[in-house]
This record gives structure tokens, C-alpha cells and sequence, in this order.
């Protein structure tokens, strides 16, 4: 859940109902244009949503051991791997399965854009933020130089970069139709290759950071049958515990396995996808994951507002000790927001994106 961190950090952005994949089974079927409405959601990837921003939260609001290991940054760094994974691979199988540009920019911007827009007016009015920050925020380009991000918006650097990658994809699909996915693993190495290239351990900017959202769509493309077709199978025999030990040393400041993460994340959450059976596949089924899923992404925009209040104030003992209450005062605002503010606007545009799917249709069938 991200920067979505430094938040999908972190959504952080969760799997809804409409928008689930089908089952691999189903997958190699060709996909008929419409919505995607009627597939069924992966409890496996709403269990690692729960993972993350759990990540991204101990990451922000807990002590992680001796600052001297950077535990903190490591579980931070991991949280948002993992989601940009999950995003990645959201919405490639939602174009794949034959949503249209505008249906789906419609749908996933009504499914951000509202609550981030609360956020930012409360947090841009209490920081006295001049106009070009607020475009910068408002417009989610505010994680490029120059930056406008400010202590109570930092985290809202993953957002950003997710927005922009909607806006990315809808115009690559758009524009190239379909087929043009395919041409992301290339895209997917060459930011990997900037990124190494400039030594980057992790990073707020989007070309630095666009591989693991990309990462995410490789996985998306394989478990489609558009790609590696005998990876499936490769992926279902990993041993998830050598992966898992991997992924977490990838997350960690120190060495160079930092420029595989975004491919031992993508491994890690296929090796659960293509291997249900597992222990750990079926771990991630618990419902209190499930739960952490459905309010991730109010969790993720929420809580740094809620750590510079007075619930975040004192010295670190003082602070500390707060704690309990800050989560029970978030999970509580999550809730909230989850059931009475975000799902009245993700209706909306579930209307709005049928009516402009009409539109285009039409246009396409007059053409």
C-alpha cells in the first residue's frame, strides 16, 4: 500500500469485486469486449494487499528494531513492492479482459480520486500550500521534480505514480489497441536498467519506480497466456519460502539483490497465485486479510494526517504509547470512509463508465 509509503505507499488500492480477474482455468479463453464485472476476485491477492499495507503501516507508525538494521525503510520498501505487483497486474487483467480505455480510466480514477482529493484539501489548507502545489498534488504529478510533496502529503507519492500509470496504459491500449501490452516486459527491463544504472535502492520518482508496477503486468500477461506460458508451471513449483527469503533480502538497503525486486515480488505473489494448495498461499486467505484489503487504501491516505495530530505528538515514549489508540481512531476513519464515502463514488463511476462505454462502442460501430 505507495507510494500506492515512503503507499497502491501504499490503495492504498484493493481488488474489488468488479474488478478481479477470472480463474486460470478460464484465462486461456479468448475475452469477449465488456466489463469485467461478473469475474471472480483472488482471496490469495487480497490477502497480500492486507500484507502490505500492514507493511507500509508498521513501516510509518511502529519502531522496527535498532535503526541500525533500517528495518523500518526495508518493511516500507516491501509493503509498496507488493502493491505495485497486485496494481500491475489489476490492471493489465482488466484491459486484457476487454475493458475499454475510457471504461476503465473512468472506473479506476472514480475508485482514487475521490478520497485522495478529500485528503488533499484538508492536509494543502492545514500546510498553506501555494497554487502550484496544489495543482501538482491535485493533477498527481507532484512526486516529479520539483517536487511539492510536504510532510503530510509524502506518502501520497505512490498515488501519483499510479495515476499516471492509468493514464499511461489507457493511452497504450488506446492508442495501439490490445497487443500492446506485450511490449511491456521490455519497458519493465529498461526502467529496471535505468534504476541500476543510477544505483537506486528505491525512489519517490515515477521512472524509478515504474518497474515493479510493470513487474505486475508481466504476471498479468503469463497468468492470461500472453506470455511464458510454461512459467505457470515453473511458478507452482517455486519453493514460496526460498522466494519469500529472497523478496525480503531484496527489500533491504544493503547489497544488489535491491534491483530484482520487482521481479521477486512479481515471482512471489505468482508462486501463491499458480500454487493455491500451499501453506502460505492458504494463509493468505485468513479473513482478517480480507478486511485489511477492503479498507487498505482508506488506511494508507488516512494515517499520516492522524500521526500530526495530538495522537502523534510527544516524545518517542509519549508517542508510543499513543499508538493503540491512533489505530483504533484509523481503522475506525477507514471503515467510514471504505463503506460510506468511497463505495458511493466507485458506484457512480461504475454508471459513468457504462454510459461512456456505450458512447465509444457506438462510435467504433458507426466507424
Amino acid at each position: 500500500m505507495t507510494d500506492r509509503f515512503p503507499a497502491q505507499l501504499l490503495r492504498l488500492r484493493l481488488l474489488d469485486r468488479r474488478d478481479a480477474p477470472p480463474r486460470h482455468a478460464e484465462a486461456r479463453e479468448p475475452f469477449a469486449r465488456g466489463h469485467v464485472g461478473h469475474a471472480e476476485r483472488f482471496p490469495v491477492l487480497d490477502g497480500w494487499r492486507g500484507v502490505s499495507i500492514l507493511l507500509v503501516l508498521a513501516a510509518h507508525l511502529l519502531p522496527l528494531g535498532p535503526g541500525i538494521f533500517s528495518l523500518n525503510e526495508a518493511a516500507g520498501v516491501a509493503g509498496m513492492a507488493v502493491f505495485f505487483t497486485l496494481s500491475g497486474f489489476l490492471i493489465t487483467s482488466i484491459l486484457l479482459m476487454g475493458a475499454t480505455a475510457p471504461d476503465f480510466l473512468t472506473r479506476r480514477c472514480f475508485r482514487v480520486v475521490p478520497l485522495a482529493w478529500l485528503y488533499l484539501i484538508v492536509a494543502l489548507v492545514l500546510t498553506g500550500m501555494p497554487l502550484d502545489g496544489w495543482l501538482a498534488h491535485v493533477f498527481f504529478y507532484a512526486n516529479v521534480p520539483p517536487q511539492k510533496l510536504v510532510p503530510l502529503t509524502a506518502h501520497l507519492w505512490s498515488v501519483c505514480i499510479e495515476m499516471q500509470f492509468y493514464v499511461f496504459a489507457a493511452l497504450l491500449v488506446g492508442i495501439l489497441g490490445i497487443r500492446a501490452l506485450l511490449a511491456l516486459p521490455v519497458l519493465c527491463i529498461a526502467f529496471t536498467l535505468l534504476r541500476v544504472a543510477h544505483d537506486i535502492y528505491a525512489s519517490s520518482y515515477t521512472w524509478f519506480r515504474f518497474d515493479e508496477l510493470l513487474a505486475g503486468c508481466m504476471l498479468a500477461l503469463v497468468y492470461h497466456g500472453r506470455l511464458a506460458t510454461a512459467l505457470p508451471r515453473v511458478l507452482a513449483a517455486a519453493p514460496q519460502s526460498l522466494l519469500l527469503l529472497l523478496f525480503a533480502i531484496s527489500c533491504l538497503p544493503a547489497g544488489w539483490l535491491y534491483s530484482l525486486r520487482p521481479y521477486l515480488a512479481a515471482a512471489l505473489v505468482g508462486a501463491t497465485l499458480f500454487n493455491p494448495d500451499s501453506v502460505l498461499s492458504r494463509w493468505l486467505t485468513v479473513r482478517v486479510l480480507a478486511y485489511l484489503a477492503a479498507v487498505s487504501y482508506a488506511l494508507y491516505v488516512i494515517h499520516p494526517l492522524l500521526a500530526h495530530t495530538w495522537l502523534g505528538s510527544g516524545d518517542s515514549l509519549e508517542r508510543y504509547l499513543k499508538r493503540p489508540l491512533l489505530f483504533v481512531v484509523l481503522f475506525a476513519l477507514a471503515h467510514v470512509s471504505t463503506h460510506c464515502f468511497e463505495r458511493r463514488f466507485i458506484a457512480f463511476g461504475r454508471r459513468m463508465s457504462t454510459a461512456v462505454d456505450s458512447v465509444t462502442r457506438s462510435r467504433e460501430r458507426v466507424a
